[in-house]
């Protein structure tokens, strides 16, 4: 039998490669990483934008190496080794990012403490249905993408106004892979073209506006791979998802869905 990863791809593709590639000389900061992993684009995001120093070591996730355990036993991604210290935990790094080099790069933080308040609230904004997978609750889940919308600033581009924050670059990652949606689920993921949005197009607009500005971001653009990288790993997603689907129904006695 094939290895279980064999249809997954070892490294990032595009123009994600090229900035790995550039990211291999040894520093006091050091990202471990999986170009596939939403958590992991979060802190990839931050370090792009902020300007900081690191190398990028990719972990395959079925043999993941010691210098990975040694930092953190559970051998998840992202993991930060700073002055051979670990901190894992996305968003937890993003933050430290920001106050462990105030003054590289973009500023993640407002100076407002009512507005740092209100970015913390969204920041997981991705995460709220945490007990359901996001195909069982589209409808909530567009409400939920609403919901955001309708908290941005009215002009923006982004969600506090025209620079972005950290709540900007965490929900990215997520925002950016709703393709998934409408390549594997029937009837996609239903967020309406423009001037279809009837009721809720003021809200949609918005959206729109905000994923178009999120989109452009080369630090969002350089840590996204090609469509082909990804499907595989999506495909087993799908595949895993119905098997669970179908195994649930036979259990509850109501046949094939």
């Amino acid at each position: 039998m094939p290895p279980p990863d064999a249809d997954i791809y070892a490294t990032a593709s595009g123009p994600a490669k090229a900035v790995v590639d550039a990211h291999s000389t040894e520093q006091s900061l050091k990202l471990y990483s999986g170009w596939f992993c939403p958590f992991v684009q979060r802190v990839w995001i931050v370090l792009e934008e902020k300007e900081i120093p690191y190398p990028y070591v990719e972990v395959n996730p079925y043999h993941k190496p010691e210098s990975l355990l040694s930092l953190n036993p559970r051998g998840l991604v992202p993991t930060l080794k700073y002055e051979n210290k670990p901190l894992y935990e996305s968003t937890v790094i993003c933050e430290f990012l920001e106050d462990a080099y105030p003054d590289h790069g973009v500023k993640l933080l407002p100076a407002d403490p009512y507005l740092r308040a209100r970015i913390r609230i969204w920041i997981d904004f991705p995460g709220q249905q945490k007990d359901k997978t996001i195909w069982d609750v589209r409808n909530v889940f567009l409400d939920t993408l609403k919901e955001f919308a309708e908290a941005m600033d009215e002009e923006g581009p982004y969600f506090l106004g025209k620079e972005p924050t950290l709540v900007d670059y965490v929900v990215a990652p997520w925002a950016v892979r709703l393709w998934v949606f409408d390549h594997f689920k029937e009837g996609g993921l239903g967020i309406p073209d423009e001037g279809k949005g009837a009721k809720d197009e003021k809200s949609w607009a918005r959206w729109r506006t905000w994923l178009g500005a999120i989109e452009g971001r080369k630090s969002i653009q350089n840590t996204t791979s090609g469509k082909d990288h990804y499907l595989p790993i999506y495909q087993r997603y799908a595949d895993n998802t119905a098997q669970s689907e179908l195994a649930k129904a036979t259990r509850e006695g109501k046949g094939v869905p």
